[in-house]
Formats: C-alpha cells, structure tokens, sequence
C-alpha cells in the first residue's frame, strides 16, 4: 500500500501530503476540485502517461514554475517521478533515491483504474481496450511495459523503411521483423495468459450484483497461430508498403467481452451493464494479482459510486474489501460512502485537501 504521497505543482495541487491510515481513502469535493488529479497522480506511480492519457506538460500545476513532482512511499521505499522546468517533457522517474525507467515502477506497485470516461469502453476503439487490457497484463507481467515499448520502437522503424521499399535494406528490415517477432511474441502470450487467468477467476465469482462477463482477445490472433509473426511480416512487405503501415501484428489485437447470461456483446448492453461488466473485470483482476504477486494491487476508482444504488454500493465496498488492497475513490458526496465505516477520509476543496470529520 501507499504509505505517504505528496505532489507538487501538480495540476490544481501546489503541494499536498496525504498519509493514508485505513485502505480506504476517500476524497469528496466538487466538480473541479482536484479530486482525479490526486487519482492521477497516484496513477503516475506505473510505466505510461497516468489514467487521462496527458502529456507531461499538462500535468504541471498552471502559473507554477513548469514542472511538477509526484512521490510515494511503498514497504519503506520511496518513488518518485515528474519533470523538471529545465528538461520539460522528458520524465524523470527515481525509486529509492536512485534513477530508474518509468517500466521499473512496475516491480514495486501494480495500480488499476476506472474513470467515467472508461464507461465508453466498450464502445471506444480497438486502441483503447487495448491500453485497458495492457495495463491489466503489466500487473501480472512487469516485463510488459518493455516489450511493448520495444515493439513500437521496431514497428516505426520498420515503417519509416518501408516508406520507400525499393532503397530499404532487406537485411535491416528482416533484423527489424525478428525485433517485432520477439517482443511481439511476448507481449501476445502476456495478454493470453492475463486472459486465460481472468476468465478462469471470472467463472468463481457470483452472477449478482454485479454482471459477469466472459472475455476474449481478437484481431490478429488466427494467423499469428501458424506462422511466425517475421516471416509473415517478411511476405506482406509490399502490402505494408502500400497501407502506409503494419497490418499484422499483437497491435492489431482486440478486447471482446461478452455478458455471459445474456450471451450478448458488451458493445450492446447498456451503460449501467456496461458499467457492471468493467466493475466485474476489475474486481476479479484484484484478487488475481493478490494471488499472483502476493500483493494486491492499488485500485483507483473515479466516482465509481455515483450511480448505484445503497444496495450495490454496500455490495461493491464489500467485494473492494476483500481484496485487501488499497483503494482511493472519489464522489462529490461523503454520502456516497455511508456504507464503510473504516476509511481515511479527505475533502479536496480548490487544490487544498484536509481531513474530514469521520
């Protein structure tokens, strides 16, 4: 668990300093308080650009001094990240006072989130599940993150040759396909295991509250079965060409999620059961990572609460405590969290948080 985070200049936030003393943190407040961004800043503390996808630059607080820094004390460790005014855009990560890669977050803390904006998941593109599935995989398989960024780097520069075939050097662009053949074999087999793990998790849980869904991965999964991914690559050369882009490949993939009583796609049901689906998803990931890595993982749940009803709700804190993880929520409402009678509980008012009444 996170034992202490500060933030400076970060978004809304010139400084704060939040010690959790319950696994449940709870931050209320209105609209445009600062709630997310200390969901966001939390999120910092994994490889990637947080759970809005910002760049760096967008991050640091508005009138401050062009950076921002993020820090977390996890098991008496301390990691850090942000960006300094003099080297903006560029991201500085240090776990235990000594620099690191962003990907090396990943062996300390592995943190899950759900946003509004998640809601649409199901009927967001290809790329989104992908990301959502991606962060699932990297908290069973820290090497992830790595293997992914390796395989976009090949893929680019396989790209940029096959912009003009006829002068590509054969032999730089077989070396290029082996690099996508290996990292994407990696990143295939991740995803499948998550998956194969999830649904097996997913089958022991209960239909009620919460609806259960049964998940797939699609897109490029049939031909990269019988044929490794850099002969196929060698042969579709020119159709690559043409396309301006590679055609093949674990990029390509898709995240197809069923409601199994339904025996519907999740792209039709509706938003409440959509929402129910995401809910089940992450509930049994949680437990999966508990067993998994012998730690559960952080989970960060923006105005997860706002509409269930008393009944759910009390379901949902239920399920969310035994994980035994920590989990940070946030609603406009202390209302909202009548239910738990054991939390930290923080009020966000214009960038400044305090301690609420219990």
């Amino acid at each position: 668990m996170i034992g202490r985070l500060t933030l400076s200049d970060f978004r809304n936030h010139a400084d704060a300093l939040i010690v959790p003393d319950h696994a449940f943190i709870l931050l209320t407040g209105d609209n445009g308080a600062g709630k997310t961004n200390i969901l966001e800043a939390v999120s910092m503390m994994a490889p990637g650009r947080g759970l809005r996808g910002a760049a760096l630059d967008a991050m640091a607080r508005q009138d401050g001094p062009g950076g921002f820094g993020v820090a977390a004390e996890v098991d008496g460790v301390v990691l850090g990240t942000g960006v300094t005014p003099q080297a903006a855009g560029r991201r500085q990560v240090r776990i235990g006072g000594v620099a690191a890669s962003a990907n090396a977050l990943a062996d300390h803390l592995s943190i899950v989130w759900l946003t509004p904006a998640m809601d649409r998941l199901f009927l967001d593109s290809p790329g989104g599940r992908r990301r959502f599935l991606d962060r699932l995989t990297l908290a069973l398989h820290p090497a992830h993150a790595g293997h992914s960024a390796r395989y976009d780097a090949a893929m680019r520069a396989r790209n940029r040759l096959l912009a003009d075939l006829r002068r590509a050097d054969p032999a730089w662009l077989t070396a290029l396909e082996a690099q996508m053949d290996e990292h994407g074999s990696a990143l295939d087999a991740a995803r499948r295991d998550l998956v194969d793990r999830l649904n097996a998790r997913l089958a022991d849980q209960p239909n009620a509250p919460f609806a259960r869904p049964l998940i797939a991965i699609e897109g490029d999964a049939a031909a990269a079965d019988t044929e490794p991914l850099g002969l196929r690559l060698g042969r579709e050369r020119r159709r690559d060409a043409a396309a301006g882009r590679t055609l093949s490949g674990p990029h390509r993939h898709d995240l197809n999620v069923i409601h199994i009583a339904k025996d519907q796609p999740a792209a039709l049901c509706s938003t409440g059961e959509q929402k129910a689906l995401l809910l089940s998803i992450l509930l049994a990931h949680a437990a999966l990572v508990a067993d998994h890595r012998g730690q559960p993982p952080v989970l960060l749940l923006d105005e997860v609460a706002a509409h269930l009803d008393p009944s759910r709700r009390a379901a949902l804190f239920d399920r969310l405590a035994a994980t035994g993880g920590q989990v940070w929520m946030t609603g406009t409402e202390s209302s909202l969290f009548s239910e738990l009678t054991s939390s930290t509980r923080l009020t966000v008012t214009a960038g400044h948080v305090f301690r609420s009444a219990t």
